[in-house]
């Protein structure tokens, strides 16, 4: 209990500091005193520990799950072994509260939701978002005896600080706070070797390296599948469908396959169109006028070159800035390169991905510390990628090995008129970079998790 005592201490300070800071008045400041008396109010309830309470385990985002794909494979790995999983999220606050107001409401309503569900034997708490989830989860777990897991994706300092810049106060004020309460938890998980190395020298934080990995799911789609999705995705968007001079009997047809009605046999169409795709979540961290650029300059070289091939460049996801975008797509003249901004049902996604003929990155890490996870899911399909450099790229991508990287829109349409000059042969940089993917064995999510994150909880289970 003296434990607990402490951290009710510090996370009511910090709180009330980070008030202050923020511009609340005394009175507002003070507020989060009150999480003193829910605190006591609440744990004074609190059941003795439940012997079973080892096998169940809370997996926590402070938003949307259905966005954070990795802690959906942790709570299905864990579901796997045997344990209970509690699973929790939350809206994002509308933004008519100011900042601070809506991180002290949060506050309350997370440390209300963790000591009301049954007792839990580990928290397991995403990485950005960490304010408020971070300083109020730790109070929880020292009051009900919990193991606290922070699974580190990226510093949320660092995202914040695309919108606010580096030096902005509250951008500070972030940084303080995550780099003390994350010294607090009980394990870490990271995304990559050069996340661990930063957190290990510049926060004293001791953390195990869990890649991510690509689930089964994600893998090559065979011909007949592709046709089906083809068909589907050509009712709704005009670049899968085939050209309205072209009619064949008995045939069904989209832009890149047909089907004899007949013998239901499929095969690509003669003279299809490159399939490329890119996946986003239109945020500050992806720049699309690089991409855009590039297709510019792509339609230039196909004029000039019978030998290069149409696009059909799909980008799916949905986030704040894809009206801008589209209105800047729309505002094109493309001849010889078609684009199509789908959503995309979960099943869906990696059906497309396992057709594309390459994918295209434009994920830039806030701190150059993690790694997209969208490269990933397109390995698993064996699909070669171009993708934007930053820090530690080469752990996931290996330049003329499994893709390319680039620097800029000039040197990715390059990479683009050199992939697609053999197309749709094999015998090209596309077709030895897809092979190198098909023999390299990859590990999957499964084996990589049961590596590296099942020995960590068994060995505090026992």
């Amino acid at each position: 209990m003296a434990d607990a005592n402490a951290a009710v201490a510090v996370v009511t300070v910090a709180l009330v500091v980070l008030g202050l800071l923020s511009g609340l008045s005394l009175s507002w400041a003070l507020l989060p005193v009150a999480v003193v008396v829910l605190i006591f109010v609440l744990a004074s309830g609190l059941r003795g520990r439940d012997e079973l309470a080892h096998l169940n385990v809370c997996v926590l985002v402070l938003g949307d799950i259905g966005r954070s794909p990795r802690m959906q494979y942790h709570a299905l790995s864990l579901s796997r072994h045997g344990y209970s999983v509690t699973l929790i999220g939350f809206l994002v606050g509308p933004k008519i509260f100011r900042y601070i107001s809506k991180v002290i409401l949060q506050s309350f309503q997370l440390f209300y939701v963790l000591m009301k569900i049954e007792d839990q034997g580990y928290i397991l708490m995403q990485n950005p978002p960490g304010l408020p989830a971070i300083a109020v989860t730790w109070v929880a777990s020292r009051f009900r005896g919990n193991q606290f897991i922070i699974d580190w994706h990226n510093y949320g300092y660092t995202i914040m600080a695309l919108t606010h810049g580096e030096n902005h106060l509250i951008v500070k004020v972030a940084k303080w706070y995550e780099r003390l309460f994350g010294c607090f938890s009980d394990h870490n998980l990271c995304v990559t070797k050069a996340m661990r190395e930063d957190l290990r020298k510049n926060w004293n934080i001791e953390a195990t390296t869990l890649y991510d990995k690509p689930p089964s799911i994600f893998r090559e789609t065979p011909l007949k599948l592709q046709h089906e999705l083809f068909v589907r995705m050509g009712s709704v968007y005009s670049p899968f469908r085939p050209s309205c001079d072209v009619t064949k009997e008995h045939m069904e047809l989209t832009a890149f396959t047909e089907r004899n009605t007949q013998t239901g046999a499929v095969t690509r169409s003669a003279g299809r169109p490159a399939l490329l795709i890119s996946s986003t979540s239109w945020t500050e961290d992806e720049d699309f006028s690089i991409l855009l650029q590039a297709l510019e300059e792509y339609e230039k070289f196909v004029e000039e070159e019978d030998k290069l091939p149409s696009l059909v460049c799909v980008i799916t996801g949905k986030g704040p800035q894809k009206e801008y975008y589209k209105k800047l797509i729309d505002s094109k003249e493309f001849q010889h390169v078609k684009i199509c901004t789908p959503w995309l049902e979960a099943e869906d996604y990696p059906v497309l991905l396992g057709s594309a003929d390459l994918g295209v990155c434009l994920h830039k890490s806030s701190s150059g510390l993690d790694l997209p996870m969208k490269v990933v899911d397109m390995f698993g399909c064996c699909l070669p990628v171009c993708a934007i450099h930053f820090q530690c790229l080469h752990e996931l991508v290996k330049h003329e090995e499994n893709g390319l990287i680039f620097k800029d829109s000039s040197e990715l349409s390059e990479q683009l008129k050199l992939l697609f000059s053999d197309f749709p042969g094999d015998q090209g940089k596309l077709g030895i970079f897809r092979k190198n993917l098909r023999e390299s064995g990859q590990q999957r999510w499964d084996e990589n998790w049961d590596h590296n994150v099942l020995p960590l909880i068994k060995e505090h289970c026992d």
